[in-house]
C-alpha cells in the first residue's frame, strides 16, 4: 500500500510517499480502507518536533511513528475473528491518535474499541474526516470551562480547525459568542454563529474593558496577561496550544490564588465525544469547514499551507485507490 513516511524531523520535504506492507488486522481489529484524512496543525508540529518536548514522546532523534495522520474516514475492508462492533463494508470515521497515528496511508488497522464509529449519513468521506480533531478538542476544552447557557465566550482563532467548531459548539450550548480572527474570515465566523467578531489586526480585545466567562485560545497567540484581566470572576482561560514554561507557572499560580482558572494540556479522546459530534452533525447543529483538499501524493504541499498558519477550518487529504 501507499503511505506517507517521514524518518526525520524537519520541513515538509521530509515527507516521502512510499510503498509499504499492507497491515493485517489482529483478532480484535478492523482494517480500514482510508478514503480521506486531514493535515492538522498537530501533524505539522510533530513533523517539525515543535515544541522540542515532542521528541520526548515521539522520538528523541527521529520519529518513532513514521506515518502521521489522526483523522480517518473510510470503509471497513476486513475484520478480525473477535470483532463484534463492525463488519466488512461499514462506512466509518474517527481517530488513530491512541494507536500510533498512521492515517496518512491507504489502510490502517484499529482495535474495534478505538475512537471509531459509523460516519454521519449526511457527510461525505472528506467532510467526515474533518470532524473529529477540531470538534473533539473544542468540545473537551469548552466542557473543562463549564460552559453554560447565557455565558459570554470569546474564541481566539475562530476561523481555524478548532475555532470553527468552538464557535458552533459554544453557540449550541447557548453562549453569546465573540470570535477573534483576521478580516478575511469575519464573515465566515459570523456565519457559524458568532454574534460579535473582532479583527485581531485592528483591535486588541483585552483593551476594550469587556470581560468574558470563557476565553478559549485555539491557536496559542492570545496575550496571556491581558486575557486573564479580561476574565470575569470564576472565569476560565482555555489554551489548546502548548504554553511556555513561564506561562504554565503563571497559569498555575493564577488558578491557585484567584477564582480564575487557566486550563491547558492534551485533550483526552473519548468515543462518546465522537458519537456526540456525529449526532450534532446529523441534526444540522454543527458542520465541518474545509479550506483546501489535496491528494495523498501532494501531502507535502498541504503541510506547507498548514505551516503558514492561516487556514480556514480544515485541510483534507483524499486517498484514491487504484482499484
Amino acid at each position: 500500500m501507499k503511505a506517507v513516511v517521514y524518518t526525520k524531523y524537519g520541513p515538509p520535504e521530509v515527507l516521502q510517499l512510499k510503498e509499504i506492507e499492507k497491515p493485517t488486522p489482529k483478532q480484535n481489529e478492523v482494517l480500514i480502507k482510508i478514503y480521506a484524512t486531514t493535515v492538522t496543525s498537530g501533524d505539522a508540529r510533530l513533523r517539525r518536533a515543535d515544541p522540542f518536548l515532542v521528541r520526548l514522546y515521539f522520538g528523541l532523534t527521529k520519529p518513532k511513528k513514521p506515518i502521521l495522520g489522526v483523522d480517518v474516514a473510510g470503509v471497513i475492508d476486513s475484520v478480525g475473528n473477535d470483532v463484534k462492533l463492525f463488519k466488512e463494508g461499514d462506512k466509518v470515521f474517527g481517530s488513530t491518535f491512541d494507536f500510533g497515528l498512521g492515517a496518512h496511508a491507504e489502510y490502517k488497522c484499529l482495535p474495534e474499541n478505538a475512537v471509531l464509529a459509523t460516519k454521519p449519513e449526511n457527510l461525505s468521506y472528506e467532510e467526515s474526516a474533518a470532524v473529529f480533531f477540531g470538534g473533539h478538542t473544542s468540545l473537551h476544552y469548552l466542557k473543562k470551562g463549564n460552559i453554560k447557557r447565557g455565558q459570554k465566550v470569546l474564541i481566539y482563532g475562530a476561523s481555524g480547525a478548532l475555532g470553527t467548531y468552538a464557535v458552533q459548539l459554544a453557540k449550541y450550548f447557548g453562549a453569546e459568542v465573540t470570535g477573534v480572527c483576521s478580516s478575511t474570515n469575519l464573515e465566515l465566523t459570523k456565519s457559524l454563529g458568532a454574534e460579535k467578531v473582532i479583527d485581531y489586526k485592528k483591535e486588541d480585545f483585552t483593551k476594550g474593558g469587556k470581560t468574558y466567562d470563557i476565553i478559549f485560545d485555539t491557536v496559542g497567540k492570545s496575550p496571556f496577561a491581558g486575557s486573564l484581566k479580561s476574565l470575569k470572576k470564576n472565569g476560565f482561560y482555555l489554551r489548546a496550544v502548548h504554553m511556555s514554561p513561564s506561562a504554565i507557572v503563571q497559569g498555575l499560580w493564577t488558578s491557585m490564588i484567584t477564582s480564575k482558572k487557566v486550563i491547558g494540556g492534551v485533550a483526552v479522546e473519548r468515543k462518546e465525544d465522537l458519537i456526540f459530534l456525529k449526532q450534532l452533525v446529523e441534526a444540522g447543529k454543527i458542520k465541518p469547514v474545509i479550506d483546501r483538499r489535496y491528494p495523498l501524493e501532494q501531502i507535502a504541499e498541504a503541510h506547507r499551507y498548514v505551516d503558514k498558519g492561516h487556514k480556514k477550518g480544515n485541510v483534507v487529504i483524499t486517498v484514491n485507490h487504484n482499484n
